[in-house]
This record gives structure tokens, C-alpha cells and sequence, in this order.
């Protein structure tokens, strides 16, 4: 089992850049593939990015190609998310999710991904 926790949320004016960090427990942490997702109010969580266990296979929304970038540090156990350019569309609550299924492929399907951190807020204002 994985146990996920996101930090690295926040305020930011537009133009501006984060970065998210999702911890993960578990030695078995390189076999897991993994995603960002985000909800804003009143909306579906959707998704933002994924990779695949040794990250060499990545995938984005359409939404933030070109601008936010995933990467991961197995030794460490850590999965980041670097959003620049930020917009105010972007504001959200972001989750970091881990699948056992995805530890080769990529996918952006909600349902694939077993395990959820409790999320971080990011505020982009205008």
C-alpha cells in the first residue's frame, strides 16, 4: 500500500510559478505509475499529468502542456509538479494519485489510479 501526501500549494499572482511535491511511503514506490489531478469548485476533478514508474513516459492535459512539467525522484520517493505560467484557471485543489496498474503505460483515467493524497490548494489570482 502507498500513503500519499502533496505539499508545495499557495497563492500566486498570475505569470507566476509553483511547484507541488507529493511524499510517497513504500519501498515499492519505482513500480507505481503516477498523476496529478485537480478539482475546482463546483467542477470534476480532472486531470493534469502523469508518468510512468521511471518517469521516461509522461503525459499532460492539453490545459497545461507546454507549461507545467512532472518529474520523479524514486531514491526519494517523490513525485513534483512545476507549474509556470500560471493562470487563474488554474486555481484548484491539486491530488497526487498512485496506480499499480500504470507502472508501465501512462494514462489519464480517474479510475485507474488506487491511491489519493488529501490534496493542496493552489490560488492563481489575477
Amino acid at each position: 500500500q502507498v500513503q500519499l501526501v502533496e505539499s508545495g500549494g499557495g497563492l500566486v499572482q498570475a505569470g507566476g510559478s509553483l511547484r507541488l511535491s507529493c511524499a510517497a511511503s513504500g519501498r515499492t514506490f519505482s513500480r507505481y505509475g503516477v498523476g496529478w489531478f485537480r478539482q475546482a469548485p463546483g467542477k470534476e476533478r480532472e486531470f493534469v499529468a502523469a508518468a510512468s514508474g521511471s518517469g521516461s513516459r509522461t503525459l499532460y492535459a492539453d490545459s497545461v502542456k507546454g507549461r507545467f512539467t512532472i518529474s520523479r525522484d524514486n531514491a526519494k520517493n517523490t513525485v513534483y509538479l512545476q507549474m509556470n505560467r500560471l493562470k487563474p484557471e488554474d486555481t484548484a485543489v491539486y491530488y497526487c494519485a498512485g496506480s499499480q496498474a500504470l507502472g508501465i503505460v501512462v494514462s489519464s483515467t480517474r479510475t485507474l489510479y488506487d491511491y489519493w493524497g488529501q490534496g493542496t490548494q493552489v490560488t492563481v489570482s489575477s
